[in-house]
């Protein structure tokens, strides 16, 4: 009786020693979850701490177009100069949809009138008279005696648009023997200029106003 009683305690001791080897390791039988080389997929719960806490990164927005039309630098022109102040208000109004800042200005310059050939004034009217008589003895003619003005008793040989035509004057009369000079006479004119600040290209504003012997050059921004 106490050998058949030992003999099932064994079997029953086998059993367990048995059951425990087989179910209580069962990570041993299963096969990996991946192919060989190929990285494990884990949970962000079975991350370490300091790589589950990392803050992702941040991928920067590609530039579009508006952000680049908005980064270009402006072009600041000044275009002139025009004849008149209508002339400068048409181009104000075509380049308004192009411009940041627009301002109109205007100048006094010297512009060059004629050319005035001339002999200097002898000491009276008296002596300017005896020297027209020399002049139409040479066969020169078309002059007269100035009797007013800052210059009295100075005989003018003509007004002259072109300056070649006053050179050739001058050289006829002083090949008669007299001194004729050339003088350039001018007058003080308005321009008008028209200054803007653009981010369009420095052409587009001869487009927009098609204006006729204007030009244009960059200035410093305002």
């Amino acid at each position: 009786m106490f050998l058949r009683l030992l003999f099932v305690l064994l079997v029953m001791l086998n059993i367990v020693a048995g059951a425990w080897l087989f179910l209580g390791q069962p990570y041993t039988h299963v096969p990996p979850a991946t192919d060989p080389g190929v990285p494990e997929l884990r949970l962000l719960s079975e991350l370490p701490a300091q790589a589950a806490t990392a803050a992702p990164a941040v991928v920067a927005p590609a530039p579009t177009a508006a952000t680049a039309d908005a980064s270009a630098a402006p072009r600041c022109l000044t275009i002139g100069p025009f004849d008149t102040p209508h002339d400068l208000q048409q181009a104000r109004n075509a380049l308004a949809p192009v411009a940041t800042r627009m301002r109109s200005r205007q100048e006094q310059v010297a512009q060059s009138r004629s050319w005035w050939v001339y002999l200097p004034a002898p000491g009276n009217r008296a002596q300017a008279l005896a020297l027209t008589r020399q002049l139409a003895a040479h066969g020169i003619s078309d002059y007269f005696v100035v009797s007013s003005g800052d210059q009295p008793n100075t005989i003018s040989l003509g007004l002259f648009k072109d300056q070649e035509n006053a050179r050739k004057r001058r050289a006829d009369v002083a090949a008669a023997g007299f001194p004729a000079r050339v003088t350039e006479r001018t007058e003080t004119v308005p321009q008008y200029w028209l200054d803007l600040v653009t981010t369009d290209g420095d052409g587009d504003w001869r487009r927009l106003t098609q204006a006729d012997g204007v030009g244009s050059h960059s200035m410093s921004c305002f």
